[in-house]
């Protein structure tokens, strides 16, 4: 497993990743059209001030994996395309990317259900910060992980 910058040819599959069902309920989000996914890594994903490395096993496009600032902090997420889940890709790419990103604190919003990400961020020194109600129209529930303290 490697990571490596992004380029066009990746956001294909990183567009067929974003519209597995399952794949979007354990994320608890929504799935865009190709135009609006197109246009928003584009313009917002890829932008300088952001971290988004590809992330390979092989030769073969798995997922993604990036970093941003969103009020008044920085953010990590990843996504990997169902068919890698469970072979501890995740991990590692989070272990590897937290190297390339120095930022600290690092958060991340995770769905309470999700448990398979909540170990991942645990296992790269992840913690609970807080629980939130249903932070979403649907109910689900998300907690915000943090990495580094916030002095």
């Amino acid at each position: 497993m490697f990571l490596r910058d992004v380029t066009d040819e990746d956001l294909p599959t990183f567009f067929e990743h974003q519209r597995d069902p399952e794949a979007l309920r354990m994320a608890a989000f929504s799935s865009r059209e190709r135009d609006a996914f197109m246009t928003h890594w584009r313009t917002k994903v890829l932008r300088p001030e952001n971290v988004t490395r590809t992330i390979v096993m092989g030769r073969v496009v798995v997922g993604n994996i990036g970093s941003w600032g969103e009020d008044a902090r920085r953010f990590v997420g990843y996504w990997l395309g169902r068919e890698h889940w469970g072979k501890g890709i995740a991990t590692q790419a989070l272990s590897e990317f937290l190297v390339l990103e120095p930022a600290r604190p690092l958060h991340a919003w995770v769905a309470l259900h999700n448990l398979a990400s909540l170990r991942v961020l645990e296992k790269c020194g992840f913690h609970a910060m807080r629980s939130e109600g249903p932070h979403h129209s649907d109910g689900v529930a998300e907690v915000l992980m943090r990495l580094g303290s916030t002095a």
